[in-house]
């Protein structure tokens, strides 16, 4: 993999295109350490690495939290790889309670609606992803294969699936596959999916796996399932066409896909290898929802965009009901877990 396609320059970011790549990249000095953008062909790499975000953030910044719920849970914001997850304690408190340094990206719970049983696992490297005990204590780490590890999906069981973004192919680089670590096996098996890269994951209560990416050298949006004891991932036929990938997640009726372009949460219904567009929930006031992640009634967004997070009442959707902004550097990923 090159990375010379980054030009570093002083001043603000330019406005980066969802699809086209933008004319040269630039970067934007952090609070904490150097920032840089830019696309490689069609794909958005920041600070030399691949990124599942659709557009790039403002510089860092902080703010108060603003609270709304009433769930004693932990709320992690998932900075840039390699930064941190910043740790809110909302809504009992409004301030950031702390860090997990050296992680980033996304991140993911092991029960549906995101509640995790006070577990949660980050993308911590290119090739590693590290389980804490809330809030902040590391029990477990693991690694995969291939450069560059994405995305993470639980399920009831204790199976614990590892998107791989971006790889030099099939054969090389696994690059679109997905490394599934069995009942918290220390060795995953990797399964080959369609997708030349993989954004994101996420199971349903049967113990299915979806995987949303591109293929095709970024010509087409597509979500893949790998059904409960098969070997073989399959391609599901969307009703509708999302433009950019985004979270994938139960929400306890429906199989939803973020689109990150249209700000769009859409519900499927899912037989076969078809997955037909039940409703769509709309946010406005978010920039690029990097990752959402549901819990009961509500809707959280890791804004790469704005450079912070919103939380949205689901499926009502609509403007945010609160702000959740704090010490942040370009916000990758969000998930809740149960104190």
């Amino acid at each position: 993999m090159t990375t010379s396609g980054f030009v570093k320059s002083a001043g603000a970011l330019c406005a980066l295109a969802i699809i086209s790549a933008c004319g040269s990249g630039s970067a934007v000095p952090s609070s904490t350490t150097g920032f840089s953008a830019a696309y490689i062909g069609k794909t958005l790499f920041v600070n030399g690495r691949p990124v599942t975000a659709a557009r790039v953030a403002p510089a860092p910044s902080y703010a108060q939290l603003v609270p709304d719920a009433k769930a004693k849970d932990y709320e992690y914001i998932i900075n840039d790889y390699g930064s941190y997850a910043s740790i809110f304690d909302y809504p009992k408190s409004t301030k950031m309670l702390g860090k997990i340094n050296n992680v980033g990206g996304q991140g993911c719970t092991n029960v549906q609606f995101g509640y995790g049983k006070k577990i949660i696992w980050i993308v911590a490297g290119p090739t590693q992803i590290q389980e804490y005990q809330v809030p902040n204590k590391l029990l477990n780490t693991l690694s995969v294969n291939y450069s560059f590890a994405s995305s993470c999906a639980m399920d009831t069981e204790g199976d614990l699936a590892v998107g791989i973004l971006y790889g030099s192919g099939r054969n090389g680089g696994g690059g679109g596959d997905v490394v599934i670590f069995k009942k918290g096996s220390t060795k995953g098996t990797a399964y080959a999916t369609p997708l030349d890269e993989e954004f994101f994951d996420g199971y349903d209560p049967q113990g299915d796996l979806f995987a949303d990416g591109f293929t095709g050298s970024r010509s087409g949006f597509a979500l893949v399932e790998l059904p409960k004891g098969s070997s073989k991932f399959v391609t599901i036929a969307t009703s509708n066409r999302p433009n950019f990938p985004g979270s994938v997640q139960w929400d306890g009726t429906y199989m939803t896909v973020f689109d990150q372009t249209t700000n769009e949460t859409y519900q499927y219904t899912i037989s076969g290898t078809n997955a037909t567009l039940k409703n769509t929930v709309t946010l406005s006031g978010s920039s690029d929802c990097a990752q959402t992640w549901l819990v009961k009634g509500l809707l959280y967004c890791g804004d790469a965009g704005n450079n912070g997070g919103e939380v949205f009442k689901y499926p009502a959707g609509g403007s945010p009901v609160a702000t959740l902004t704090g010490s942040f550097d370009f916000p990758l990923g969000v998930t809740v877990a149960k104190r």
